[in-house]
């Protein structure tokens, strides 16, 4: 389902957000103009500066365009916020640094919007006979950028759900939004001028309307829902159809605890170790087995449920809104890559990025060979025990790799920067970006874990991996 809010999400209640292409117009093109002058002044200013103070101000100045561009975003909600937080991803390759850690900080923990604004979307979508079925609690549980949840109670069995309610006009923003948003990156200057973006945000837009279809999203939780019907290490909340709409969607309420929660670090190595097993076996089973990936890695969709008698504690998994099909053929070219990875054979790591697209064929040798650099180093979790080029320190004695104290991705950074500066790498295409998003959760899931596992095993009968 929806985020949860931070403690005091729902005290600065909004009586509604702007859902008129007019007036997110008026809003965003006021940035615009705004972003012109700033940019002019900046420009004078830079005439009289050298060296290092001159690369500081352009640093200050991006974050500060990107600040206010990511304020504005914050307070319009809707499809162009989630857009901010999606263009983030992109972002890494192909805006200022600063600018991405500024998007990437859009958070879906926002203001809730009045009650009053969202009953009638409520209404519409579910008609009054289905609504007075059902107790529903007037404060949400967790607000987001697209919508909000509330809590509720069905009346004739007393089971406790959730209903995610889309904020009115969202889905029929989204096009002017994207081309709102479009014009401002232009405008701050962001992005190198001799870009085409249109790519990029054609992608956008259309992850947007996926994630405003709720019917597709309660398609996929009921799929999701069978698949781990017989793993007691998952809990996938039950739909409930007579609820559900275009716009609404209603679950079993599942509580469960953060996975950086006190009570979940409070656990011990076994268990904890247990869970992280768990989030790495969902992962894999979904792209290699599936090929059906959630690819939205926030902590607010993976709650721990604690297991009181004992210590089969378990997954609960929510929000399957981000959730991607991928092809076969995908993952094959993926699966060259990891594998080649794993075995450090280049030609078999070119093979795949040649396939999926990341390079040319023209692509010069010393640039494949600095990707191999790359990914060679990602895959450090999952070499056999004690394999060369691994710190010794990040192994217990019995060979598990110690992801809490890893320095690994600060590594991968340091190591993308000096190898990947090409004019031969292209921004990769949207299977890349949100699949590296759900790795990337994965890992900072397994480092919040403080796990050790070994993780080579199990990608063996997927990558056909010697003995």
């Amino acid at each position: 389902m929806a985020k949860p809010p931070k403690p005091d999400a729902s005290d600065s209640e909004l009586d509604r957000i702007k859902t008129g292409a007019f007036e997110r117009n008026v809003a965003l093109t006021k940035m615009g103009v705004g972003a012109g002058a700033k940019i002019a002044s900046h420009t004078v200013r830079n005439l009289f500066r050298r060296g290092e103070s001159k690369d500081q101000a352009n640093r200050d100045f991006y974050r500060q365009q990107a600040r206010e561009l990511a304020d504005e975003l914050g307070r319009l909600k809707g499809s162009v916020m989630k857009a901010g937080q999606m263009l983030s991803l992109y972002g890494q390759y192909f805006l200022p640094e600063e600018a991405v850690e500024v998007l990437a900080s859009l958070q879906d923990n926002t203001p809730a919007v009045s009650w009053s604004f969202v009953e009638p979307q409520l209404i519409q979508a579910l008609g009054h006979g289905a609504i007075q079925k059902l107790h529903i609690e007037r404060k949400p549980i967790a607000a987001a950028s697209l919508g909000q949840a509330h809590k509720a109670t069905i009346k004739a069995t007393g089971e406790t759900v959730v209903v995610k309610i889309q904020y009115p006009g969202v889905a029929d923003a989204i096009d002017t939004d994207i081309r709102t948003l479009s014009r401002l990156i232009s405008a701050t200057r962001m992005a190198p001028k001799a870009l085409d973006l249109t790519p990029v945000f054609h992608e956008l837009r259309d992850m947007l309307v996926r994630e405003c279809d709720y019917v597709q999203e309660k398609a996929f939780t009921e799929t999701f829902s069978e698949k781990l019907a017989s793993d007691p290490r998952f809990i996938v909340p039950k739909v409930y159809p007579e609820f559900c709409a275009q716009r609404v969607l209603t679950t079993r309420y599942e509580p469960g605890y953060s996975v950086s929660s006190p009570e979940v670090q409070a656990l011990s190595q076994a268990r904890r170790n247990k869970l992280a097993k768990a989030f790495v076996d969902l992962f894999v089973t979904e792209f290699f087995d599936w090929k059906l990936v959630q690819t939205d890695p926030h902590f607010g969709n993976y709650r721990v449920r604690i297991d009181a008698e004992g210590d089969n504690d378990q997954v609960v998994t929510l929000d399957f809104g981000a959730t991607r099909p991928f092809e076969a053929r995908f993952v094959d070219s993926y699966a060259k890559i990891v594998r080649g990875s794993l075995m450090r054979n280049r030609a078999e790591i070119a093979e795949g990025v040649l396939e999926i697209g990341l390079m040319d064929p023209d692509t010069p040798r010393s640039v494949l060979e600095g990707f191999g650099d790359l990914t060679e180093l990602i895959v450090e979790p999952f070499r056999k025990p004690f394999s060369p080029g691994v710190p010794e320190r990040l192994y217990t004695p019995g060979g598990a790799y110690c992801f809490g104290p890893s320095d690994l991705p600060a590594r991968v950074g340091q190591t993308a920067a000096l190898k990947m500066m090409s004019k031969h790498f292209k921004i990769p295409p949207q299977e890349i970006i949100f699949l590296h998003r759900r790795i990337g959760g994965v890992l900072v899931t397994l480092r919040t874990l403080r796990a050790e596992l070994r993780l080579h095993e199990l990608l063996k009968p997927y990558l056909n991996l010697p003995d």
